[in-house]
């Protein structure tokens, strides 16, 4: 990134369809297993096909009940992942105390389960059958408050909300925060909890949606495959802890990778759509590549946002051959599903472990590459281990938000 000082990852916690925890993560991640399937959640939905956390992830255990019961379920997805990631960093409580800690999350669309569940409890049994802690539970602002008054971080805190792309956003604003000499450490990433029956409605209406009727569930998504017909939704959340890399270093704290450079631009083009000709995927790349300081074609391997929808898989294919034609693609949401504001964050971490690791996850689903990807290194069924010292990652959300993260070793 532009600057002096460059800009570290010291904790990771991840609670996704793939595992609680990075070292879960990583290993299913490996593994290329679908994690798609029927759910009984989604019974009276129009597609009942989601990813969704393990069952091992208990709230009230996790958090304890009471504190459990006061949040929604994208701020507990979120606690316990940043619990972790700060954990993993090693910030204790004096640490926290005595720098200015940032908290900047990402998150799509905040507290969905708990406006669902109010909006059905005011229409089947009137005004007060509304949860008292409905707003404060469900305000898009609050996963971030939430975490700050957990932490007792009391430095800038803030939440990106630019749909699929918030969790890089989070990530991109938190490295501004330490470039710029506003936070000493920023805790960020991204939350959504978007197994839901009004949010499946509402994709399903605009065909975003795997329907997955010809194959078996966990074949539903198939990023940059030919036979792709949407995503598959997830929940989860990804958490980062940043610093600058001497302060990281002073400390002790030993950094997974570093995060060089950050690009962000908007297709000004159509609410759902991406640009047919991919113009703010290509500016978003760029941009995160000067900011790093790196040529596109200098980067090894691509992260992709890959749906698995075909006209967003084939858009981001196109551009990636032609600035990145050389780069090693793999595209997660074959394993996760797609986390939505979440998903920036999360892939953001998974791109960090494979430059640690010096390995490459495979594309789950992927056997016959699209038309577009045809001339992609697209890494598939088994993980690649080959020495590299750049990665990408991509993160494209409606209204035309593009975010790009650039990480190096």
């Amino acid at each position: 990134m532009a600057g002096n000082s460059a800009v570290s990852i010291t904790g990771i916690g991840l609670v996704t369809p793939a595992g609680l925890g990075r070292a879960a993560n990583w290993t299913w991640l490996c593994s290329a297993q679908p994690t798609a399937r029927l759910t009984e959640k989604l019974d009276d939905a129009p597609v009942g096909l989601a990813s969704t956390v393990p069952d091992s992830f208990d709230a009230d255990r996790l958090l304890g009940r009471r504190v459990a019961r006061q949040y929604d379920r994208s701020t507990q997805l979120a606690l316990v992942a940043a619990r972790a990631a700060v954990n993993e960093a090693r910030l204790s409580p004096e640490v926290i105390a005595e720098a200015r800690v940032a908290v900047v999350i990402g998150t799509a669309f905040g507290g969905t389960q708990t406006f669902e569940e109010n909006h059905a409890a005011l229409l089947n049994s009137g005004a007060d059958a509304v949860n008292a802690r409905f707003l404060p539970k469900g305000l898009v602002n609050m996963v971030a408050g939430i975490l700050s008054i957990e932490l007792r971080a009391t430095g800038p805190t803030m939440v990106a909300s630019t749909a699929c792309a918030s969790g890089a956003t989070a990530i991109g604003i938190g490295a501004g925060l330490l470039r710029s000499g506003m936070a000493d450490i920023v805790v960020c990433g991204g939350t959504d909890a978007g197994v839901t029956p009004l949010q499946i409605a509402g994709f399903n209406k605009i065909r975003a949606l795997a329907r997955g009727v010809d194959r078996e569930p966990s074949a539903a998504c198939r990023p940059f495959d030919r036979e792709h017909d949407g995503f598959v939704m997830a929940e989860g959340a990804g958490i980062l802890v940043l610093e600058r890399i001497e302060d990281a270093r002073a400390r002790g704290a030993e950094p997974f990778a570093k995060l060089a450079g950050y690009g962000a631009s908007s297709d000004a083009y159509h609410v759902t759509a991406p640009h047919p000709k991919g113009h703010g995927a290509r500016a978003a790349i760029r941009a995160a590549c000067h900011d790093a300081g790196l040529a596109p074609e200098e980067v090894a391997h691509v992260n992709a946002h890959a749906t698995s929808t075909p006209t967003g898989d084939a858009i981001e294919a196109a551009v990636l051959a032609e600035l990145l034609p050389e780069a090693m693609v793999t595209a997660p949401k074959g394993v996760t599903g797609h986390t939505l504001g979440a998903a920036g964050a999360i892939e953001a971490a998974y791109t960090a472990l494979a430059l640690r690791a010096q390995a490459i996850p495979p594309t789950a689903n992927l056997e016959n590459p699209c038309d577009r990807a045809q001339g992609l290194d697209l890494v598939t069924k088994r993980v690649r281990r080959t020495r590299f010292d750049t990665a990408l990652s991509n993160s494209f959300g409606f209204g035309g938000h593009n975010a790009v993260l650039v990480f190096t070793t």
